[in-house]
């Protein structure tokens, strides 16, 4: 695929229709060399440097293991290992790896912390996830819809819970691909309003926030949830459950999509919770495939980014105030 036309990705609004679909284009070919065990080395000698805020199953594997595969290799450094805004400023740690390694990937609370990083290094930035957007998730889930579905233009992907970050990144998935979102979520925890504002004015589709289930469910060709309490909320689960119950993604839910509609989660699932066993083990979940190509897209996204970068020496940091999304 074509280089992106930013060094970094930290939203996918930042990301023209084409090239996302690059990214899964790239993603599918890299998913089928894996299954035939074919050798595909593009980042041979490059290094990732992960910097991980919150804990991690999915991102952390699959970024690690796509590495290895891609013929680089990834370090892993924890809270304890950099601290960033106490132990060192973002810009610091920016200007410390990228004279050493080729790209970031960094999972975090504060979304401001991977723009700076991604404005301070001269090095591709990935977001990983922060509290406002999880951009690489939301890509593989539309490399996953488009494997079962075809094409997503004009498909409709509901989605039940919180407005949270993943609902922020499928809001901008879908203005960008043309597929039509709708969240069912309790009163006052809605999406952030600029979020469905700037997504909704470049939109061909139709973006719907609502507190009424049936109406978000509606002729959804898949069906979304999430947990009620992030990483981070942690203070705010027993009431979350309270206000959340009516939005549990069940049969009776599930019965108000489409006959065959799919079910999705980004993972880890409370069990109980957003989601039942009966629904998220069912034949039309999935949830699983979703965790499958959390891989192959990972590694279409550091191909696309990484593959034909090259570290920059003393004097040469980019400057590029305001070129980096917020």
């Amino acid at each position: 695929m074509k280089a992106l036309r930013r060094k970094d990705l930290i939203s996918i609004f930042d990301l023209a229709k084409e090239e996302i679909e690059g990214i899964l284009s790239l993603a599918a070919t890299l998913k089928d060399k894996f299954r035939k065990n074919i050798s595909y080395t593009p980042l041979a000698g490059k290094t990732l440097a992960m910097i991980f805020e919150k804990p991690s199953l999915r991102t952390r594997v699959t970024f690690e293991a796509g590495m290895t595969q891609l013929g680089g290799h990834a370090i892993f450094l924890g809270p304890s290992d950099i601290n960033i805004g106490v132990r060192e400023t973002a810009a610091d740690v920016a200007h410390n790896l990228e004279r050493w390694v080729d790209g970031i990937m960094a999972r975090t609370f504060s979304h401001q912390t991977v723009v700076d990083l991604a404005r301070e290094a001269s090095i591709p930035v990935i977001n990983g996830l922060t509290d406002r957007l999880h951009p690489c998730q939301v890509l593989s889930d539309c490399f996953t819809l488009q494997e079962k579905l075809g094409s997503l233009a004009g498909r409709k992907v509901a989605f039940l819970g919180d407005g949270n970050n993943v609902a922020h990144s499928w809001i901008y998935a879908s203005a960008r691909l043309g597929i039509n979102f709708s969240i069912a979520c309790p009163r006052g925890y809605e999406p952030l309003p600029e979020i469905v504002r700037e997504a909704s004015a470049e939109a061909t589709s139709n973006i719907c926030v609502t507190h009424d289930i049936a109406e978000a469910l509606s002729d959804a060709d898949a069906v979304y949830t999430d947990v009620w309490a992030s990483m981070g909320q942690e203070n705010e689960a027993e009431k979350r459950r309270t206000v959340f119950a009516p939005f549990q993604l069940n049969s009776a839910a599930l019965a108000l999509a489409r006959p065959q509609a799919l079910v999705m989660h980004c993972l880890p699932a409370h069990r109980g919770e957003e989601i039942i066993d009966e629904v998220l083990d069912g034949p039309q979940s999935i949830v699983f495939d979703q965790a499958e190509n959390r891989l192959h897209c990972q590694k279409a996204i550091l191909t696309a980014l990484m593959a034909n970068t090259k570290r920059k020496g003393k004097g040469e940091r980019r400057k590029a105030k305001g070129q980096v999304s917020g």
